[in-house]
């Protein structure tokens, strides 16, 4: 890794390293976090500066931060993985950095450097470095971005502040690597045309929780949406893309058309498929068709994806229209199959096309 511009300030209490094990055990998702974070501050006509790792600590706002009114604000999600020989792995991080200022671009707020993203990360992951997980768990990295200005006109701020900081995960759903079951919003759109499906921006994510909390009411584990004009074209989940995968060996997924977001984890799939020879293509696919289709056996399989559940298989899903299973509702064998290689690349026990593993340490 080349010298950071992020000046390191190591924590004077971090957490110790038994209490550290203990909670590696079964980190969870989202709720343990490591000893420090990354800091940077940027200012209309200073641009970026402050570049620091520094003990992760609450942050001072003005009740009047931009952020606060008017939800100036993006993220990202990736995530670092202990291979073989004590290494940590990055998995295509110049995706994240390029979405990041993508999401930057259409929310009116200033982009940063790739290499400077990139070295917030490295540099963070490689400080805590003893809170990557052995065995299947990751360490999650969020890298953030959002208006610290204290203002109350409605205008772009002039001030930002980026940041990442980084939890230890184990599985994203409860029960591990099991099916999923879905429930189909009718009464709720994640985004429309024109808005910020595409951006990952927290708006997008709050409006989804209404429908998820609906999917939870029906025993579903995640909530799918539907196109916010016709209502029947399948767009994603509230954190994920998904697959379909039919008799015939044909895999679709719905088509980038600005309301969906652009996974890493969906773009690397279609590039391994398509590397292999399968039929891989980008299409609508509505949520009737689904239906018929998975009834009369021609989809055979289905399945999401995303950062922070890798691949899930998609079981069961239920709608105000009925309710029906893929499969026998467990799963299947090519979504396992890609798992499993993706899973293997990301850890570096499989060679994958060059450049998608970025070595932070070892």
């Amino acid at each position: 890794m080349p010298l950071s511009i992020f000046e390191v300030e190591h924590s004077t209490a971090p957490l110790a390293s038994s209490r550290r094990r203990a909670l590696l055990a079964d980190p969870g998702f989202g709720r343990v976090f490591t000893d420090h974070m990354a800091l940077a501050i940027w200012t209309r006509g200073h641009g970026w500066h402050g570049a620091s790792v520094i003990a992760r600590k609450p942050f001072i706002l003005d009740p009047a931060a931009g952020v606060l009114h008017y939800a100036q604000e993006i993220f990202e999600g990736m995530k670092a993985y202990r291979g073989q020989h004590g290494t940590i792995n990055l998995f295509r991080p110049e995706q994240n950095a390029s979405r990041f200022n993508a999401s930057a671009r259409r929310m009116a707020m200033p982009e940063i450097p790739e290499e400077m993203f990139l070295d917030a990360v490295e540099t963070l992951v490689s400080v805590d470095s003893d809170w990557v997980p052995e065995g299947e768990g990751s360490l999650y990295v969020r890298p953030f971005m959002f208006a610290s200005e204290a203002f109350l006109g409605v205008r772009p701020a002039d001030e930002f502040t980026f940041c990442v900081i980084a939890s230890p995960a184990g599985a994203y759903f409860k029960g591990g690597n099991k099916a999923v079951s879905l429930w189909v919003s009718g009464r709720h759109n994640r985004a429309g045309p024109g808005g910020t499906g595409a951006a990952k921006c927290g708006g997008n994510y709050a409006a989804s929780l209404a429908a998820q909390a609906e999917a939870y009411e029906h025993g579903c584990d995640q909530v799918v949406f539907l196109d916010a004009v016709e209502n029947r074209w399948i767009d994603e989940l509230g954190g994920m893309n998904l697959f379909f995968v039919f008799d015939d060996g044909r895999v679709i997924t719905p088509p980038l058309n600005g309301t969906i977001l652009p996974g890493i984890t969906r773009a690397s799939i279609i590039e391994l498929l398509q590397g292999r020879g399968v039929d891989v293509a980008e299409e609508p696919y509505a949520i009737d068709q689904w239906q018929a289709d998975a009834c009369s056996g021609r989809l055979v399989e289905a399945f999401a994806c995303g950062t922070a559940a890798a691949i899930a298989d998609v079981g069961r899903v239920k709608g105000s229209d009925g309710e029906w299973s893929i499969g026998d509702g467990s799963g299947g064998n090519f979504a396992a199959a890609i798992r499993n290689e993706i899973i293997g690349i990301q850890r570096g026990l499989i060679a994958g096309p060059a450049g998608w593993v970025r070595q932070v340490v070892g």
